[in-house]
């Protein structure tokens, strides 16, 4: 049966003919086949309709002449004969073939486009060929157009149509791309393999630009969320109209799905909603892997190092490999001799002379279930028996030991179809040198069959120990130790033109060059596409009594195992939080409780349920203090002519503290109802107070945040309280918001230009500096395992640091601004500029619920300990009490 793998690497099918293939014309044994002529840029193949005739195939280059009939026969109406005299030898005897088309009137076209083949063919070196056979296709498709009689509806509006190519593994089928208001249309210049391919805009559910042949070109379209394959990859003729295209089809399904970035599935990995495999998953499509691009196929790991016990203990680490050097890295010796070599080669240097990805490696694991891909890469040949995929145990030892290789694995190893590893088909793959024939792929010990293979594969690569260790293996492959100072210390450098912009064909002249540049690149791999450039961040791994993975609620890694049969106090209070945010969406507003006034709120602080407190917004200036017994304001009290910008109680209920925009800190006795002392500590506006541990944070516009030690005076005598500042945390700018993470050993500052500032407390040590947000950052907290630290700015998103890379990891776009939120690292309770509260799926990057409550801004927000009961105010004039309903 026909198939585009017949062709050769880099060839066209152009148009086919129905025709008789005629053997011995003329003599007594005259036969007739009927059946497809294919007209292809480097041969003519023809095709059988008897299954039982080989199909033949004649390259261009090997003909001596290509004609039509002799004069007395073309004028003959009745003619219909190509003849074809070829360099095909049989007993010294020279084969013509000749073939009789179904339609006379295309013979003279037939006959001309072959001329124009024939003489590309001949042409000696490979870059002209493709410069001439290009030329012929591109006139070709230049007199054709999409058939606008195949699109499904006659409503369809049509957006754009233009040139490309459908990409399958070794090969490209040019035709016509045409998108309309409801489709994505493909029809391929031959009709091959079927008239014409069609997607549902309204299916599609990602999309990726793509890098084909070192050049920004490609476009590969899904319609599945975590599928390996696509459903149609394509190659354009310039990069705008690709770009054009995936401008149509992100627009139209934008309000369908969430584009992820790299960043983003990081964020549902470290939390534990994408497994390893999903995520390796996704960056490889982020980094232009595909399973249709053999150069670019999707890599994965080397997980297992121990294939010889007959149990694989997957809690000794060192059943693992070291995942964090390359494979060329983990043998020592190697190591060393390749080092010396690398320290003697002038520039360019590489370290490795073969990477870890190509088609040959590729086809080296697939070759039992994909043969003729192996067939069309080697030329119709089969490698040698000995180098076959013949053993686990082998291929593992050649790639600790063996001089050029340095293969990493394929994605089937961790998946559940194990027909790559059985030779199902019965091909014959040779005989080895110790006579054994090439059969089925020896397996390890401790598999009893493939199956079971692959599902301990599975389970290694889900394992503790790879969860705890496969950030250093994306940081070599995909991340910063894959270029410059650090992949040399990394020891993981290869050959310049394997690196996206390692070279740049557009500014090559010569097609001869530039053939054999793309070439070497197919055979040699590429180099992944770098998506990280500074440390990849490690998973979360949850205590061994871990909650379930549906659960919205992270778990610290730095908390304590618990026994089976113990449940602790700390364990239900978790238990119950988790529970409480998986169902935050079931937040309802509680009549009986709601506080109106004559202005709005700025902070709200409650300490015990019989009253709160809350500051007034500008330009009332006193603090009040609210029953929710009788709904009614017990105190109102005046520190200065100036707003309160925030309040807190302190330990033991006695003290109130205030902040004011008159640069003040007010201390004030419940007691005795009256202030009990003044802290002049900044040169500006105090924005946000904290209290932690015996410390006071300030923040203030004067660009510092300060740390005091704070003795509390008498309760019952004047004694004033004693301040001591330990530290100065200095910003460019001025601070409106800070936040203090569980354990207390972290700050986070956000500014009114739009930075965060995550400051180490016990050094007074900034970590990281993040110009986040294009405007003033209104409220910024750590999750509860301290990992992550979410912010909100004016500029209506929603920012996502990793603390300990200080990586952005996650950046979500609101429809209008959120001025304070609540979130559990997953989910958030967000008041908006509106006064609706918002409840985000932090990774799915949407509102997945909107409840009305206040008619202005919600500008603060209180939540207990339980999460079950939120306060809210806003600019309403309103305080607003929530209730969780299961």
């Amino acid at each position: 049966m026909f198939s585009l793998l017949l062709l050769n690497l880099e060839e066209y099918y152009f148009e086919q003919h129905t025709a008789n293939h005629i053997i011995n014309k003329g003599c007594r044994d005259e036969r007739k086949f009927r059946g497809s002529l294919k007209i292809c840029s480097k041969s003519i193949i023809f095709e059988p309709d008897d299954n039982i005739q080989p199909i033949i195939k004649i390259p261009l280059r090997d003909c001596i002449s290509i004609k039509a009939p002799e004069d007395n026969e073309a004028n003959n109406p009745f003619t219909r004969y190509v003849n074809l005299s070829c360099c095909i030898y049989v007993f010294n005897g020279r084969t013509e073939h000749l073939f009789q088309l179904d339609v006379a009137g295309k013979l003279g076209d037939v006959v001309q486009t072959l001329h124009q083949l024939y003489r590309a063919s001949c042409l000696d070196k490979m870059g002209d060929q493709a410069a001439m056979i290009t030329a012929i296709l591109q006139s070709r498709l230049a007199r054709t157009s999409f058939d606008k009689n195949r699109f499904q509806s006659i409503s369809e509006t049509l957006h754009m149509e233009c040139k490309a190519e459908m990409v399958t593994p070794l090969v490209t089928n040019p035709g016509h791309v045409c998108v309309t208001d409801a489709n994505l249309y493909f029809q391929p210049l031959n009709g091959y393999p079927k008239p014409v391919v069609q997607i549902t805009l309204q299916n599609v559910r990602r999309i990726y630009k793509r890098r084909h042949g070192l050049m920004p070109l490609g476009l590969e379209v899904f319609c599945t969320e975590n599928d390996l394959c696509s459903d149609i990859y394509l190659k354009f003729y310039n990069c705008q109209d690709r770009d054009e295209l995936y401008f149509l089809i992100a627009t139209y399904i934008e309000n369908h799905i969430t584009e992820h970035t790299a960043e983003s599935y990081m964020l549902q990995w470290q939390r534990g909603h994408l497994s390893n495999y999903q995520y390796l998953l996704h960056l490889n499509n982020l980094a232009d892997r595909s399973c249709n691009d053999l150069s670019q196929y999707p890599v994965f790991p080397w997980i297992i190092a121990d294939y010889s016990s007959s149990v694989l203990d997957l809690t000794k680490p060192e059943t693992f490999r070291d995942l964090s050097k390359p494979i060329g890295a983990l043998n020592k010796e190697r190591l060393d001799r390749l080092l010396t070599r690398y320290q003697e080669m002038p520039e360019p240097k590489f370290m490795y002379g073969s990477h870890y990805s190509s088609p040959g490696y590729v086809l080296f694991y697939l070759v039992r279930v994909a043969p003729e891909y192996m067939l069309c890469l080697q030329n119709g040949k089969f490698d040698h028996a000995d180098r076959m995929f013949n053993s686990l145990a082998e291929t593992w030892k050649n790639c600790l030991d063996g001089a050029t290789d340095f293969k990493e694995l394929i994605p089937e190893f961790y998946e559940n179809d194990s027909s790559f590893l059985v030779n199902s088909l019965k091909l014959d793959l040779g005989k080895r040198q110790g006579g054994k024939m090439v059969e089925d792929v020896e397996l390890p010990p401790w598999a009893s069959g493939p199956d079971d293979f692959l599902q301990k594969s599975q389970e290694a690569l889900e394992s503790q120990y790879v969860s705890e260790h496969l950030h250093e293996w994306i940081d070599i492959i995909f991340g910063y130790k894959q270029k410059g100072s650090e992949a040399v210390a990394a020891h993981n450098v290869f050959h310049p033109l394997t690196y996206e912009g390692g070279v740049d064909l557009n500014s090559i002249m010569d097609p001869n060059e530039k053939v054999a540049l793309l070439t070497q690149i197919l055979e040699f791999g590429q180099t992944p596409k770098q998506l990280f450039t500074i440390p990849h961040p490690r998973r979360i791994i949850p205590k061994l009594k871990s909650l379930s993975r549906t659960s919205s609620h992270s778990v610290s890694i730095t908390e304590s195992p618990v026994s089976p049969n113990e449940e602790s106090f700390e364990d239900l209070t978790e238990e119950s939080i988790t529970l409480a945010w998986n169902n935050i969406a079931k937040l309802k507003l509680d009549d009986q409780n709601c506080a109106i006034w004559g202005g709005g709120v700025s902070c709200i602080y409650i300490k015990q349920s019989f009253y709160l407190l809350f500051c007034p917004l500008f330009p009332d200036s006193t603090l009040k203090m609210f029953s929710k017994e009788s709904k009614t304001i017990q105190r109102s009290v005046s520190f200065s002519n100036m707003a309160l910008s925030s309040c807190l109680i302190l330990p033991g209920d006695t003290t109130v503290i205030s902040s004011s925009w008159d640069n003040h800190i007010y201390f004030y006795s419940v007691a005795f109802g009256r202030r009990q002392d003044i802290l002049m500590g900044h040169d500006d506006a105090v924005s946000k107070i904290c209290w932690r541990d015996g410390r006071l944070y300030s923040a203030s516009w004067d660009s510092t945040v300060k740390v005091w030690h704070c003795v509390p005076g008498e309760t019952l005598s004047n004694k004033k309280h004693h301040f001591e500042l330990l530290a100065e945390l200095e910003h460019d700018v001025s601070v409106n918001t800070i936040n203090l993470n569980a354990a207390n050993t972290m700050l986070a500052s956000g500014t009114k230009e739009g930075t965060i500032n995550v400051w180490d407390v016990t050094t007074a040590a900034v970590l990281h500096q993040l110009p986040c947000h294009s405007g003033t950052v209104f409220d910024a907290a750590f999750s509860p395992d301290s990992r992550h630290l979410l912010s909100t700015g004016e500029d209506c998103c929603f920012k996502v640091i990793d603390v300990q890379t200080g990586m952005l990891i996650s950046s979500v776009t609101a429809d209008e601004p959120q001025r304070c939120f609540r979130w559990d690292g997953n989910t958030i309770l967000s008041g908006s500029q509106s006064g609706d509260l918002l409840i985000w799926d932090l990774l799915g990057g949407k509102v997945i619920e909107r409840i009305k409550g206040h008619t202005g801004a919600v500008t603060s927000m209180w939540m207990n300990e339980q999460c079950n009961s939120v306060i809210t105010g806003g600019e309403d004039k309103q305080i607003v009490f929530w209730k969780l309903q299961y």
